[in-house]
């Protein structure tokens, strides 16, 4: 791994909650399967449409999209609550914290947009495909020569209208913890000369201020963290749709990126210690 990837200190023993006794419970094991199944059923569709000719993906409501990806995070258990103004449409920078897969349906639920992603994931059997095909935008991570190109086509994207959707923190954090936004993202929307839309995402289990059952951190596998989610019982995500950043506030991608980070992770400031992310 180069050594100017982006890092989180958390992993699954430091960080996430550890799955209860109950959850071996035959009740508890038929709700997971129940969910998961429902879960899968809706990317199934989701992925039929992908497939499906250009025209009819371009013809779906924005609302209906959106409404979609509420289900898959309701589906897994997870009830969803969305607060704040609607997203501006046109070119858009949607950027958020990043805890858990379920990220990327609870962002495009505040407005459909072409994620960015690490080039990784279009290898991937299966899954490689049908994501390359609903618009997402690869980043090369390895390969920092790469960068301004990936910025380009991010600009482009922008210019043409689209919303564009990206975790600048490049890496999940566990929710207690947070990591700082990285700028070249925000160099697009600077070119582009569209605003920029900071998402703040919290999961939370009854009246706790915060559940990291949701999170998928360090050498956790999506299957072990797929079950954790579908085990639990009483989580909320919380999707705060802070206010807008208009295009010209800012003329750096630094201040831009911090006036962003700012407006995601509130008054907690800095990014905690390795220490402060374990229970």
């Amino acid at each position: 791994m180069s050594g100017w990837l982006p890092f989180a200190p958390c992993t699954p023993a430091a960080c996430v909650e550890p799955t209860a006794a109950v959850a071996a419970a035959p009740r508890t094991v038929l709700r997971a399967v129940l969910r998961l199944t429902a879960v899968a059923v809706l990317l199934l569709a989701g992925i039929a449409v992908v497939l499906a000719p250009s025209g009819l993906r371009r013809r779906l409501p924005a609302a209906l999209v959106r409404r979609w990806c509420r289900w898959v995070v309701r589906a897994a258990g997870i009830r969803v609550r969305v607060t704040g103004a609607a997203a501006p449409g046109g070119g858009l920078l949607l950027v958020a914290n990043h805890v858990s897969w379920l990220d990327i349906p609870l962002l495009a639920a505040v407005r459909p947009a072409r994620m960015l992603a690490k080039s990784e994931i279009r290898r991937w059997p299966v899954a490689g495909g049908p994501t390359a095909r609903a618009g997402v935008l690869f980043i090369e991570r390895d390969r920092p020569r790469a960068l301004p190109d990936t910025v380009d086509t991010i600009a482009r994207a922008l210019r043409a209208g689209a919303a564009v959707a990206a975790f600048p923190e490049g890496s999940t954090w566990c929710g207690r913890a947070h990591g700082p936004f990285r700028r070249a993202v925000f160099q697009a929307a600077l070119d582009a000369g569209v605003p920029v839309q900071p998402v703040r995402i919290h999961y939370r289990a009854g009246e706790r201020a915060v559940s990291t059952t949701p999170a998928f951190v360090g050498a956790d596998t999506l299957l072990a963290s797929l079950w954790r989610v579908a085990s639990a019982r009483g989580l909320t995500a919380e999707v705060t749709v802070c206010p807008v950043v208009p295009p010209g506030r800012h003329r750096d991608r630094r201040s831009l990126a911090r006036a962003a980070e700012d407006a995601v992770h509130g008054d907690r400031g800095k990014a905690p210690s390795k220490s402060m992310c374990a229970l």
